[in-house]
């Protein structure tokens, strides 16, 4: 299995990356009061409460003691994120390969490097 890119692949990846990072950010700073909750209201009210919130594709911002602790998000919006994540981490292997930015050597060697950084 090829771990290679294209270019237009990659330049795809990022303008995806983009896309569903300004489309949560606009999500959650148009839609925070009303996609907020509680611990406690989670608590009490059960998951169905996000369920509404998440039916419209909105993540869940859920405070504890007034602090934003968590965040629920809606499946397909995780695993898109989560896509875009290890997409991006490919590219900067990838980069860091064509660079130079890479050691070769034993699994000894590279213990010892780390722990002498």
């Amino acid at each position: 299995m090829s771990t290679k890119v294209s270019h237009s692949k990659s330049a795809l990846l990022i303008a995806k990356t983009i896309d569903i990072i300004y489309n949560t950010n606009k999500n959650t700073n148009q839609n925070t009061m009303n996609n907020t909750i509680t611990a406690n209201e989670l608590k009490t009210k059960g998951i169905s409460i996000a369920d509404n919130l998440a039916a419209k594709g909105l993540e869940t911002i859920v405070t504890v003691r007034g602090e934003a602790k968590y965040v629920i998000l809606p499946t397909k919006q995780y695993h898109e994120l989560k896509e875009c994540e290890l997409a991006a981490a490919l590219m900067e292997s990838e980069n860091d390969l064509k660079s130079g930015k890479y050691h070769e050597g034993s699994v000894d060697d590279h213990i010892k490097r780390i722990q002498n950084a």
